[in-house]
């Protein structure tokens, strides 16, 4: 009995919550969170690092990073109904519900990693001009005062998202006229004293690189974050979104521009940068207005964070990937209380555990990975062009693929080791995502995707002939019922196993045939196989003959080069069909495809210790390559694996065995050949009384059918071909046909 895989559900698509326009909802969100922390407290901390252009370099690359994944997402929002959930509904949505979640459930830790960043910041400027050192007596446990303002502040912060998103981003106008103060402070300010900030006892720290100042840099940019994540609070998602994320990378591009400039124009001692956080404080013409913004952006980021995390989420949570709990919403705003505690929770433990310098690369490879995959699913929707995409707002593709590639080679060079951490990361949620088999009752772009690659693929194949080197056996089974007849699936499956492909076809009598049916049939056969760990096509085919359907269906199935190469069927047991089964042969020896026809025979008296398989060799080159090929090619799975390959050659006079052992020893030395070879005398027996006898422990017989002459009489050949089964009849025999031009002796001298 299957297990029924988990539904989820579209409840995610649906417009809930709060109905924010495009300044309130992602604007103000989104430019308070640029605008924060990091512009405040380490912009002339990364001046002083890496000098005046690196550090306009820095800017414009994170900016630049920013703003094509800004452009990619306003494609993939004006293509679409936004649901809640932000940057995890447009992955899950685009790149199914398995990358989805590997990445959303790391977005939703950074996103939570950044209320702490943001609040640490806070405390840190407070800290800096307040002292608060006397409440720590208070406290009954050791804590130092930066952390208590902190863990303070996010109670504080936590309980206001409890009560009302709306209360919390109207006071956003607030913040954002506190920030246009403090700037205008700073920019009219001048030069302090160096003497002021350096003195004799000061400790001045080396310079740090270039990619490690980037990644303290880069979450100042990840603002749009903030944005994103409201979107199932919005009026008008696909509006709202382009137009306020864009509007807040490039008004944000612009303040950071003018900041370093003006810096590196007053302050021309490095070394006052590196050691001076507040150094905007000592510059700007009322220093008061710097902390008032200070303290406001940075928890203005803080409670963008707190509202943003949980929303995250709560939308993971109604696809079903977490518990129920933390999906479920409170008032009539949807308000994400459960999730909105969990959240508080791993802030909390960040707070106490960190600082804000090893907050900030981790925040940087989260980010730079949901960022690299808006870029990439609006890219591979714009390459594969399916007729759902059809965006309000046009970007080219290649413009977003640039940015999922600029996401990843920064994210190389900030720190390869937290590349790849990340990277199993997700992979190790992919594959648990996988075995989960959730159900999602959307579309995602992944079959287009398979099928631009098989497109691609096979016009490279159309231009690139199949070679030796290359071969594989690509074979179509005539299996019936796998049911009835499973050696033939069983065997088929062992041949193809690798880059191989298998296709199991069933005929279908024409009067029973109907589209239900058809439906039904592959349903079930492909569970059965699944069961067994069996991969392989599915062809049902209408004919009212079972061979005159497949002989129509060798002459008509496969795709271009994609064609079997290798026909695969069980030994007729009908006298009648004789005549039409050897007119099956000869249509697929006409065809160039190789034949094998399976019989499977009665197990031997004593089972063997190891599968033995023996392969008959009357001397000719007609089907030995194809014999020894298709022999290896089954040793290398399953029960076959430890089993041995018995190459064997009859004669009929004594005196020829010096000669067929010398060429049989040679011949497997120089192929290569991991065989042993026996040179048996006949003795007067006849020849397939000797093969019976000499092949008696063998698991599996191969041996080589005679090619049908051009113009030999059908009756000719059907005579053979009886002759042939009742030689080996109760025989666990293949009967080989090499008919594909191609040179097999090549194939088994490759190692």
């Amino acid at each position: 009995m299957s297990k029924r895989s988990p539904r989820v559900s579209k409840s995610a698509a649906s417009p809930t919550g709060y109905q924010f326009g495009t300044f309130q909802g992602v604007f103000t969100p989104s430019i308070l969170t640029i605008l924060g922390v990091i512009m405040f407290l380490r912009f002339g901390w990364v001046l002083g690092n890496v000098g005046l252009g690196l550090t306009l370099l820095i800017v414009t690359i994170s900016t630049a990073i920013t703003l094509l994944t800004g452009l990619s997402l306003s494609a993939t929002a004006t293509n679409m109904k936004i649901g809640g959930g932000g940057a995890y509904y447009l992955i899950s949505r685009s790149l199914g519900l398995e990358v989805g979640t590997a990445i959303g459930l790391p977005l939703f830790f950074a996103q939570a990693l950044g209320i702490a960043f943001y609040i640490s910041g806070f405390s840190e400027a407070l800290s800096a001009v307040v002292d608060l050192s006397g409440w720590l007596e208070y406290i009954p446990f050791a804590i130092t005062e930066t952390r208590m303002i902190a863990v303070i502040t996010l109670a504080a912060l936590t309980l206001l998202a409890l009560i009302s998103a709306d209360i919390a981003l109207k006071t956003q106008l607030l913040i954002l006229m506190a920030i246009g103060a403090s700037l205008v402070s700073f920019f009219s300010g001048s030069a302090p004293a160096a003497g002021e900030i350096i003195t004799a006892d000061t400790v001045i720290p080396a310079k740090l690189g270039f990619w490690v100042v980037f990644a303290v840099f880069f979450p100042a940019v990840t603002g749009i974050e903030a944005g994103i994540s409201m979107s199932g609070d919005l009026k008008d998602p696909a509006k709202s979104l382009p137009r306020g994320t864009l509007a807040a990378v490039l008004t944000g591009y612009a303040v950071y521009m003018a900041i370093p400039v003006f810096l590196a124009w007053i302050i021309r001692d490095d070394r006052v940068l590196r050691v001076q956080p507040l150094i905007m404080i000592d510059i700007a013409r009322w220093g008061e207005l710097i902390l008032l913004g200070l303290f406001a952006a940075t928890l203005s980021s803080a409670l963008g964070a707190i509202l943003g995390a949980p929303r995250t989420l709560q939308a993971i949570a109604k696809d079903k990937v977490l518990p129920p709990f933390l999906a479920k919403g409170y008032g009539k705003n949807n308000d994400p209380v459960p999730a909105t505690l969990f959240s508080f929770l791993v802030a909390l433990v960040a707070i106490l555990l960190g600082d804000l310098n090893k907050i900030a690369p981790i925040l940087s490879m989260f980010f730079l990975t949901s960022y690299g995959l808006i870029n990439l699913s609006a890219g591979l929707e714009g390459l594969i062009e399916s007729p759902t995409w059809r965006p309000k707002f046009k970007f080219p593709w290649w413009g977003s693929l640039l940015g999922a590639a600029a996401c990843l080679l920064t994210m190389l060079m900030i720190d390869l080791g937290a590349t790849l951490t990340a990277l199993l990361v997700a992979g190790g949620l992919y594959t648990m995502m996988k075995r989960r088999q959730l159900k999602a009752h959307w579309g995602d772009m992944r079959y287009g995707i398979l099928m631009l690659m098989v497109r691609h693929a096979i016009r490279r194949l159309i231009r690139r002939p199949a070679d030796e080197r290359n071969w594989r056996p690509n074979i179509l089974v005539f299996s019936g019922s796998p049911q009835s007849r499973w050696h033939l699936i069983e065997l088929s499956h062992a041949l193809a196993r690798g880059p191989s492909y298998l296709t199991l076809a069933t005929i279908m009598p024409t009067e029973s045939w109907s589209a239900e049916r058809v439906q039904s049939l592959k349903t079930s056969i492909h569970d059965y196989l699944r069961k067994r760990d069996v991969e392989a096509m599915i062809k049902v085919f209408p004919s009212s003959d079972v061979l005159k359907g497949a002989e129509a269906l060798i002459q008509a199935y496969g795709f271009g080069p994609l064609e079997p190469n290798t026909i695969l069927i069980g030994e007729s047991q009908d006298e009648e069909k004789v005549p039409a089964f050897t007119r099956l042969i000869r249509l697929t020896h006409r065809m160039e495809r190789n034949l094998i026809i399976v019989r499977e025979g009665k197990s031997p008296a004593k089972e063997p210790e190891a599968p033995q398989i023996d392969l008959w060799w009357r001397g000719g080159q007609a089907n030995i390559g194809l014999m020894i090929t298709l022999a290896y090619q089954l040793r290398r799975s399953g029960a076959w694996q430890s089993g041995k390959i018995v190459l064997k050659r009859m004669i009929q006079d004594e005196s020829e065995r010096a000669d067929i052992d010398t060429f049989l020893g040679d011949f497997l030395e120089n192929q290569r050949l991991d065989m042993a070879y026996e040179v048996i005398h006949a003795g007067g027996k006849m020849p397939f009384d000797l093969m019976r006898e000499s092949s008696a422990e063998a698991s599996m017989v191969l041996i080589g059918l005679r090619h049908p002459e051009p113009d030999e009489p059908e009756e000719a050949y059907v005579s053979y071909y009886r002759r042939i089964v009742a030689s080996t009849h109760g025989m666990p025999v293949v009967m080989v046909l090499s008919a594909e031009k191609m040179d097999f002796s090549e194939i088994i001298g490759v190692g």
